[in-house]
């Protein structure tokens, strides 16, 4: 199935999906959803992947809670994300997710990367080597500000 929108712009089942588990989530803080359930709604979604990207996004999960444990791990749009002061700050979407290529970890706009008129917030991770581990928690303390 692509993740591409069709001719008529209308959104994807796998766009449609993520909506849906957006308002199960919205509901969920509403009715005070706990850390530790949030915690345990990332590993599930973690848990849920094909083989190669958990093992990607397992690791990934414990770079970004080792680099800034002040972050609280909750999933967005059906997605491992991790949030400061109740706003999403960075996420991980896995390719199974939308059929894409990659892991991409993403920032959104409360992310204090700022630098100059133009800067990267979305990542695409093929492989996490030492190195990369090392950019991300970097990346992500940055981010934290």
């Amino acid at each position: 199935m692509s993740a591409a929108k069709d001719t008529e712009g209308t959104l994807t089942a796998e766009e449609k999906a993520a909506m849906k588990e957006l308002a199960q989530e919205r509901r969920a803080r509403k009715k005070g959803a706990k850390a530790e359930d949030d915690l345990k709604a990332v590993l599930d979604k973690i848990a849920e992947m094909p083989d190669e990207e958990r093992e990607l996004c397992t690791r990934l999960h414990e770079v970004i809670t080792g680099a800034a444990p002040g972050l609280a791990p909750r999933t967005w749009y059906g997605m491992p994300a991790y949030a400061k002061d109740g706003t999403v700050l960075c996420f991980m979407q896995n390719p199974t997710k939308f059929g894409v290529r990659y892991t991409t970890l993403g920032f959104q706009d409360v992310a204090a990367l700022d630098d100059g008129p133009m800067w990267p917030t979305g990542f695409a991770i093929v492989r996490l080597t030492k190195t990369v581990e090392k950019d991300v928690a970097a990346l992500v303390r940055r981010a934290v500000g």
